[in-house]
């Protein structure tokens, strides 16, 4: 039976595919295998691809193509992730080269498959549509030493008309509370200050299990306990489900960043309708007004589509003034595309594409105006940074700041994995330039929340 030696991974989309990438790596190398960052150097190919738009597809198709025309090596070649959920056996057909298919909800049967294909020599498909929550998480190999995705919810519920998560992640299920302290404090001993947590959406976490007694708002609460863990962030939300008691939470707990992610998608509350995001403009500003109120110094994150089908001039307009109201600090801007599988899929795409690419770069414009101005007012202000690496450049540390804004210093190695109060001279580009202050980080409450 072949043998494999080495393997290469490679990682498209979202932090939920960068973690779900972690957790294969971890499995092969507790299998025995090397992993190699050169393709050409590798046994095993993993692609871990990403479905949410076509143009991440058409990469996957292009990459793994080629690796069909030109490899003289023949190496096992695996693909996994939501594009293998999206198109399963069909791209056996399409790419008759690869070995195996793994969906968003089987990688925990990773190794099951390399064993079947090795044995057999035949093309092996898992791919179910429901995720049951039997993952080792705990087995994830993480390069970053201070920073760390933690998943507590898989699948989606909300079954917007132009996604393809629901179909690709299926039904939500949350994971057991316990098992997120574990692994939380176990990487707090081992030296993690910060932890993402991950979910196609997070603000639902609990719903689904009403017998754990544990919304999302409570799991912060027992996460904040946590001895070690210095920031807790999350992603992604649906504005429906960010409620009171979270926003509470986001005021009072000191390790919970000040950032949420609240994606309006659409100004016009005819095209929120049809895109079935189960709120209208009036009720999504009514709640942003209230986390402002509860949290003054939030910043606020979007993703936002234009050109949706029928979307009108006036509309998008709309969309433009309320982004221009909130002034979002982070935004995910998209023109509309559409993926086979969704009920928009069904609908004419009537907006031309040199109307959609000319409404974006507006928006990308009034964005890149919007933090601009952002980056000036810091100046002179000092902030929380969580020191993580030293830049390329090789002079300065590199680090966020609590509503993840990039910033660089100069300072000795030492300080790698802490947080640090830095004072803000300058900028370069979208990078936040400054020295360090000399003063300890300060109270959540004191601190201006950059």
């Amino acid at each position: 039976m072949r043998m494999l030696k080495n393997f290469f991974i490679r990682t498209y989309g979202c932090q939920m595919n960068e973690l779900d990438s972690e957790i294969m790596v971890g499995q092969l190398l507790k299998r025995g295998l090397t992993r190699t960052y050169e393709e050409t150097d590798a046994d095993l190919l993993i692609f871990n691809t990403c479905s949410i738009r076509d143009l991440a597809e058409r990469k996957v198709m292009g990459k793994i193509g080629q690796l069909g025309r030109s490899r003289q090596k023949r190496p096992l070649i695996g693909v996994t992730g939501c594009m293998a959920m999206a198109k399963k056996e069909s791209l056996f057909r399409k790419l008759p080269h690869i070995d195996f298919i793994i969906g968003t909800n089987n990688i925990s049967e990773l190794n099951d498959v390399l064993d079947e294909v090795l044995e057999t020599q035949k093309h092996v498909i898992r791919a179910q549509d429901q995720f049951e929550e039997n993952l080792n998480y705990f087995v994830a190999k993480r390069d970053d030493p201070v920073k760390a995705f933690v998943s507590i919810i898989r699948g989606c519920d909300k079954f917007c008309t132009y996604c393809v998560v629901p179909y690709t992640r299926g039904q939500e299920v949350s994971r057991p509370p316990e098992s997120i302290v574990e692994e939380c404090t176990r990487l707090a001993q081992n030296g993690y200050k910060e932890i993402t947590l991950l979910g196609q959406n997070v603000n639902s976490y609990g719903k689904d299990k009403p017998e754990s007694h544990c919304l999302f708002h409570d799991l912060l609460y027992r996460l904040d306990k946590i001895p070690g863990i210095e920031r807790i962030r999350f992603m992604t939300s649906h504005p429906v489900d960010i409620t009171l008691e979270l926003m509470q939470a986001i005021r009072d707990l000191p390790s919970v960043c000040e950032f949420v992610h609240f994606p309006i998608q659409a100004g016009s509350s005819r095209i929120l309708k049809k895109m079935h995001r189960i709120y209208t403009v009036e009720t999504y500003l009514e709640k942003v007004a209230l986390l402002r109120s509860i949290v003054p110094h939030v910043s606020l994150g979007t993703d936002i589509i234009v050109g949706f089908p029928t979307e009108t001039e006036e509309e998008f307009q709309m969309t433009y003034d309320i982004f221009k109201q909130i002034r979002y600090s982070v935004a995910f801007l998209f023109a509309y595309s559409a993926r086979k599988g969704t009920p928009a899929f069904r609908w004419k795409d009537d907006i031309a594409e040199e109307v959609k690419q000319e409404r974006l770069q507006r928006l990308l414009s009034l964005h890149d105006e919007i933090c601009a101005e952002e980056r000036i007012s810091c100046i002179g202000t000092e902030v929380e940074v969580l020191v993580e690496k030293r830049n390329r450049d090789e002079k300065h540390l590199k680090g966020r700041t609590r509503c993840w804004k990039n910033a660089l210093f100069t300072g000795p190695d030492s300080l790698i994995g802490t947080l640090q109060t830095v004072k803000v001279t300058g900028f370069n580009h979208q990078t936040l330039m400054g020295e360090l202050s000399g003063q300890p980080p300060l109270e959540k409450p004191q601190l201006r929340v950059i």
